[in-house]
């Protein structure tokens, strides 16, 4: 032997995917395109209109700030649309979430139906459901409560009941030894164990309330939904924007409040 060594030798080599990844780029490519014709996306038309979307976002990036005490009033209904529903909602959801969970409702066909109604209603988008009962309740923030605690049931039961289908089930098996009811053992065993994962969803779902209360006034359920679908109505964006900026400073400042407090029950 020499003593020289291949340059590269002993190294293995690096599997080549180019192949793989061409085609599946090709594929997506193909799909994008399939679904853009599928929907008629007109690019000429977006062309031929970009001068209007201009002068539309030059407006935007021009809030009007003296508009900001008109906006408190929907502001604050905001909010309290947002509490009341984070309330009522985290309230039915957590026995809702025990009653879809394998591991704390022994029952089958109870567990069937209760995930069943959750799918249903976690299906429903949180506009339809706004569109719904404003036709039923009336034009207000009444509805959109109601809209919101059905967005938050199908949100909390199914995260908080995963979260009890991965907990340890021993103090659970314990208790259920020692002759306590399903309810008692689950109380005594599992209620402790979720109650930070509870509470950690609560406060996320506090948060989409905000953005979606802000989404459902737009069919007449309160908020500043309502504000935002009569300024869009007269085209004037100046306004708009200080109402949009609102709303993602409310959404970040709670964010970061929420944020904080999850890191504190953990």
């Amino acid at each position: 032997m020499n003593g020289t060594v291949t340059a590269g030798a002993g190294r293995p080599l690096k599997p080549r995917h180019g192949a793989k990844s061409a085609a599946a780029v090709v594929l997506l490519v193909a799909i994008t395109v399939w679904a853009g014709i599928g929907v008629h996306v007109d690019l000429p038309a977006i062309v031929a209109n970009w001068r209007n979307a201009t002068g539309n976002i030059v407006q935007l990036l021009q809030p009007d700030y003296g508009f900001f005490p008109k906006t408190i009033p929907a502001l604050l209904e905001t909010l309290q649309m947002a509490v009341i529903a984070t309330a009522i909602g985290s309230a039915i959801s957590l026995p809702l979430a025990f009653l879809a969970s394998r591991a704390t409702n022994p029952k089958p066909g109870l567990l069937a139906g209760v995930r069943f109604v959750m799918n249903m209603i976690r299906s429903v988008p949180d506009i339809l459901f706004a569109s719904i009962l404003v036709a039923v309740v009336g034009v207000g923030a009444l509805s959109g409560i109601m809209a919101l605690i059905l967005f938050n049931l199908g949100i909390i039961v199914k995260l908080v009941s995963e979260s009890l289908d991965g907990e340890d089930a021993g103090a659970q098996e314990a208790a259920l030894a020692a002759g306590a009811s399903w309810p008692k053992a689950n109380r005594a065993a599992m209620l402790p164990q979720i109650l930070p994962s509870f509470a950690s969803q609560v406060l996320y779902t506090f948060e989409l309330n905000i953005r979606a209360s802000a989404v459902i006034g737009l069919v007449g359920a309160g908020g500043l939904g309502i504000l935002i679908d009569n300024v869009r109505s007269f085209f004037r964006y100046h306004e708009l924007s200080l109402i949009i900026f609102e709303i993602l400073l409310m959404v970040l400042v709670l964010e970061s409040v929420s944020s904080w407090l999850r890191k504190k029950l953990v």
